[in-house]
């Protein structure tokens, strides 16, 4: 658990906040001691979903399907306020681990507890659907282990059988790697019903006994194609219930067992106290667990309520104490002439009360803040990487020409060479330098486990400006690590904008085979995400063919107006924009930023004009001389003497990067924090208005907000990419 952050209330409809339990992209979930002194998990939706009025309507059935689902294995709702500005739902607060969690620290579970286990999620499952209802979203992080047997949570996505409205759609939902064959399939209403569960709890149980997913890891691409056409490996699972578990997972829906049938071949939860298994169904190590959790949560001190600060309450606005302080170290933008007016939302609006010791006006040099900095200078993409790097020092230049700057800012960069390797070693010199408060990474390359876990294990915030990684790495490996850039697969959102206001209504996807993990997801995606088009289809070409003419032909015959090519080769999109060219196809083309490589450019040749790419990074447009941007690329030239207009991809983010981690460790009190875990915390809350884009985290530290405007279109024109704008910005005059 998290303490309250400045901006939470103190209360929500009678509920005390305590901390929080978790944070996300639709909302946050804390701990509360309601009027009684219970103590509950209260989830709060954001207030720009409840906007929504398909949302709104998804939560107030959620709640109220909460409230139906009863019995041991449940958590109970206490109260919910579906129609509250920002709509909320409390329920009882469990305080044992998750399974995933008891997993990790503990390893596989004996077959006596998982029996048990399984029997109480078999028995919840079974009411469940007794009742109409599929929860279909059955995994470890779901289930939380109490003294007195399992619950089974979230069932915000659970629908009534055979549903057809609000989430009834055929975007693929639940968790890969626990979702069931129907589900990956995409699979309509009807057919993903109470078996669906089934499946899941069979690779819950599966999970639970040694400790690996029935179905692999890896790329979610990769699991859904191994749940769909593969056996599951149960290796390790006790002979007793090796068959139970086949049937469980059987491809065949018909095929597997109902939760009932399954609870009872499990011998059912063993009857304790409380109507569960017994407080003795858990191994040992697991119940003093809990209980030193439950104290721990008992002891904590309720924060004070909130008061109002600075003046008279304003009628239906609510004020706070911790409101006042996020008031009060609010940073704004300076129009300043020379390079100090770069520094774009990051200088505090007036001067400060007061100096910090060292400062300007002390005869003494001002403390010194050092971040780390790993570049691609002497590998395959050091002509990149020297511009990022040039960037990043332009940054520490621009702030250190403040005249009231707090602390001097200083960057020790190491050569990576683009090698993981090599990034390996520089992250451990890195880490081990007490002086170092962050590592702003300018590779473009996937950041390696090793590197992230060493990252964590130092409580060293990872900052990276060009790679896509956050997908890749799983929650624990995320902890210290800040992607500030979309991910790929967000970007296919600039390519469907632009391909609306083109007025493209019939589009071919093509699904290259040679990259499925990369291919499947863009290709589900661009079926489900609606942008104008009347028809999508997807064309899909095999692995190991480098023909992309049946595409071409397939393309002109079906009279598509406009192509996607859903995969990350360069040369083999080249493939297929040569062949369309041969054809004389003139409808709008269009892939993702990994393509737009010099490689596609050289390899398709004059066939390439006009392709159009969703990017994760910035350029200047003809307008740029009026714009955060244009100035930016303006000193950029001045101070390294350049010539071009574009000095690179991802050159003004690494500029941003260096100026967001400054504001985070200036901080609301002018010197900020001197250590790396108050550097960890604050980099969740900053915004930074950048040259580039506006950089701000939503309730998780890997992935950037993308409504901040993260997404940008580039074009082929010439032989190089201009870039058109960000993504809501472009027209069909673009």
């Amino acid at each position: 658990m998290r303490p309250l952050k400045t901006a939470d209330p103190s209360s929500i409809a009678g509920f005390r906040l305590i901390g929080r339990l978790g944070a996300g992209g639709m909302g946050v979930v804390y701990l509360a001691r309601s009027a009684r002194g219970t103590l509950c998990a209260v989830k709060v939706i954001r207030a720009e979903h409840a906007a929504d009025p398909g949302f709104r309507a998804r939560f107030r059935r959620e709640a109220g399907i909460a409230r139906r689902i009863t019995g041991p294995g449940a958590v109970r709702v206490v109260d919910a306020d579906p129609e509250a500005e920002e709509p909320w739902l409390a329920t009882e607060f469990v305080p044992g681990p998750s399974l995933a969690e008891a997993v990790a620290a503990h390893g596989p579970l004996p077959e006596r507890t998982v029996r048990a286990l399984g029997g109480g999620l078999a028995g919840t499952l079974a009411g469940a659907h007794e009742q109409g209802l599929i929860h279909r979203d059955v995994k470890p992080g779901n289930v939380l282990l109490a003294l007195d047997g399992p619950r089974l949570i979230d069932f915000g996505i659970a629908r009534s059988a055979g549903a057809t409205a609000l989430t009834a759609t055929d975007a693929m939902i639940g968790t890969p790697g626990y979702l069931s064959p129907e589900q990956a399939r995409l699979a309509g209403a009807a057919e993903v019903g109470p078996p669906s569960d089934v499946f899941s709890l069979g690779c819950v149980l599966a999970y639970a006994l040694t400790g690996r997913r029935p179905f692999g890891t890896g790329m979610p691409a990769a699991i859904v194609f191994r749940t769909v056409h593969e056996e599951p490996d149960l290796d390790g699972v006790p002979p007793g219930l090796l068959p139970l578990l086949r049937s469980a997972l059987a491809k065949d829906p018909a095929a597997r067992p109902t939760a009932r049938e399954l609870g009872a071949a499990l011998g059912g939860p063993r009857t304790g106290g409380a109507g569960g298994p017994g407080a003795d169904w858990l191994p040992p190590g697991l119940p003093a667990l809990i209980a030193e959790r439950s104290a721990r949560v008992l002891d904590l001190p309720v924060p004070e309520p909130t008061v109002a600060v600075g003046g008279p309450a304003t009628p239906g606005v609510r004020s706070s104490r911790r409101r006042f302080l996020v008031l009060g170290s609010a940073a704004g933008a300076v129009a300043a002439g020379g390079a100090a007016g770069l520094w774009f939302g990051s200088r505090p609006s007036g001067r400060p009360s007061g100096r910090p010791p060292g400062g300007p006006g002390t005869g003494a040099a001002p403390p010194r803040r050092v971040v780390g900095v790993l570049a691609d200078l002497s590998g395959p993409d050091r002509a990149d990487g020297g511009i990022r790097e040039r960037a990043a020092r332009l940054a520490a230049e621009t702030f250190n020409a403040s005249p009231d700057r707090p602390f001097e800012l200083a960057l020790r960069v190491r050569d990576d060479g683009g090698d993981p390797g090599r990034a390996r070693t520089a992250a451990e010199a890195l880490a081990a330098d007490p002086a170092v408060l962050a590592v702003l990474d300018l590779t473009a390359r996937k950041v390696t486990r090793a590197t992230a876990l060493r990252h964590r294990a130092a409580g060293l915030p990872l900052v990276a400006v060009a790679a896509d990684s956050a997908l890749a790495l799983n929650p624990a490996e995320r902890r210290a690590y800040f992607e500030l850039r979309a991910g790929h697969r967000f970007l296919l959102s600039s390519l469907t904008r632009y391909f609306a206001v083109r007025g493209v209504r019939r589009v071919a996807v093509v699904a290259d085979r040679a990259s499925p993990d990369f291919s499947w997801p863009v290709a589900m995606l661009a079926t489900e995400v609606p942008f104008g088009a009347d028809e999508v289809v997807v064309h899909s070409v095999p692995a190991r063919g480098e023909d992309f003419a049946a595409v071409a032909r397939a393309v002109l015959t079906g009279r598509f107006d406009g192509v996607i090519y859903a995969g990350d080769s360069p040369s083999r999109a080249a493939r297929l924009a040569r062949a369309l060219d041969e054809r004389r196809y003139t409808g709008v083309r269009g892939a993702l930023e990994p393509v737009l490589e010099p490689e596609f450019l050289a390899r398709a040749g004059a066939s390439a004009e006009g392709w159009v790419f969703g990017t994760a990074y910035t350029g200047p447009t003809r307008s740029a001389g009026r714009s955060r941007a244009g100035a930016f690329l303006a000193a950029y030239r001045k101070r390294w003497k350049s010539p071009d207009p574009d000095p690179g991809r991802y050159a003004a983010e690494a500029y941003d990067a260096v100026l967001w981690l400054a504001r985070a460790v200036r901080g609301p009190g002018g010197g900020g924090p001197a250590d790396r875990a108050a550097l960890l915390e604050r980099l969740r809350g900053v915004r930074h208005e950048g040259a580039a884009k506006a950089i701000v985290f939503r309730g998780t530290t890997e992935l950037l907000d993308e409504s901040a405007g993260a997404l940008f279109v580039h074009r082929v024109e010439g032989g190089r990419a201009r870039f058109l704008g960000e993504r809501g910005a472009v027209t069909a005059k673009s």
